[in-house]
């Protein structure tokens, strides 16, 4: 007897591939599901071998032909190129440092794909994330997977109570070369030693200030109503603390937190970049020390603890980006849906726009977006 109909987001990867596989093992009545996201000609360059192009497609229903289940792809661009592309470049122009892998899943995955399963008549949506869920004290919760070295609960954060019930995570108890990639070989997957995905799938060149300008150039009416293109595009001045200028820069968009390399400047000790103004289009630049921080601001919250009221104050580990180790912090509930975090220790670097992610040991208690 069938334990449910799931429909199985397959990226083309061999995570996803094995998910499918090893829920069809458990005897669930499994269904391949491909988000066709863009396309790589709509943003100026050639096709890719990367996440979500047409070879990713290729291998996803190679793989449900090969285990025997039924597969889809949907055409997803236009959801895809509103809720994440434009806003991953209205970010960068507006100084932030965003997550899109963080959008998909909770717009696109979670959002689109989920919605489109409960319409079909699916019992659940299952993805290839390193991640496990459990239920406690009444609620759903988010746990880190069993392999620390690829858990994934950060990127996972932004899920309500109902939609995680609805979400299956097989590969939450697995190793990925011991148990993941032995599965694929065995079972003769095409992808199984296909190479993870490093760079942001529409950015796979990993040139995002090249790609902010492609898109700005295609569509500035979009970005910047009025003008020919955003300030920060453009050549500016490096200056200090002091608001002394210290050099020239290529354009405020091209340039991060925390950065050192690339900078130009003929300075006696090493400097960083601590801010952006891009307005001014300035790049302000300082000693290493000036990059650390106690406090930061969250808005944009989402809970799978149960949620705290105003003012109430409780003790977690926070992670502010995904290969940052959590650290202690109180976490003070603040008006208007925001809370204030205050390490114990000073962070480096603290970006906003990434994800600030609460835990109690293995349990995701929430998280939200940096101010």
């Amino acid at each position: 007897m069938s334990k449910g109909r799931v429909l199985v987001g397959m990226s083309g990867g061999v995570d996803s591939s094995v998910a499918a596989w090893l829920l069809k093992e458990q005897g669930y009545e499994v269904t391949g599901c491909t988000m066709r996201l863009y396309d790589y000609t709509g943003i100026g360059l050639k096709e890719q071998n990367s996440c979500c192009g047409i070879k990713d497609v290729d291998d996803a229903r190679a793989v449900a032909e090969r285990i025997g289940v039924g597969y889809l792809a949907l055409n997803l661009m236009e959801s895809f190129r509103e809720e994440v592309m434009d806003h991953f470049v209205q970010e960068y122009l507006d100084g932030h440092t965003p997550n899109p892998c963080i959008d998909c899943n909770r717009r696109l995955k979670f959002g689109r794909l989920l919605s489109w399963a409960k319409e079909h008549g699916f019992d659940y949506l299952a993805t290839g994330h390193y991640v496990r869920k459990c239920f406690l004290d009444g609620r759903w919760y988010l746990k880190k997977a069993a392999d620390l070295s690829r858990d994934q609960s950060y990127v996972l954060y932004p899920v309500t109570q109902e939609t995680l019930s609805g979400l299956l995570f097989p590969l939450g108890d697995l190793k990925k070369t011991e148990d993941v990639r032995r599965i694929a070989e065995e079972q003769g997957f095409v992808n199984a030693r296909k190479h993870d995905s490093q760079d942001i799938c529409f950015v796979p060149d990993g040139d995002y200030a090249s790609f902010i300008g492609r898109m700005v150039s295609m569509e500035a009416d979009r970005f910047c109503p009025g003008k020919e293109h955003p300030a920060c595009l453009s050549p500016g001045s490096i200056i200090d603390r002091s608001g002394r200028v210290l050099g020239r820069h290529r354009g405020a968009v091209h340039y991060t937190i925390g950065q050192r390399r690339g900078l130009g400047l003929a300075v006696p000790e090493s400097v960083y970049v601590l801010s952006k103004d891009m307005q001014a289009n300035t790049v302000t630049v300082g000693p290493n020390e000036a990059l650390f921080s106690r406090e930061l601001t969250v808005k944009d919250l989402f809970w799978q603890r149960p949620a705290p009221e105003e003012g109430e104050v409780f003790r977690a580990r926070v992670r502010i980006r995904y290969q940052h180790r959590e650290q202690e912090a109180s976490v003070t509930v603040l008006p208007g849906a925001l809370v204030r975090v205050l390490f114990d220790e000073g962070q480096r670097a603290v970006c906003p726009g990434q994800a600030a992610v609460f835990y109690d040991g293995d349990l995701v208690l929430g998280g939200g977006t940096i101010l």
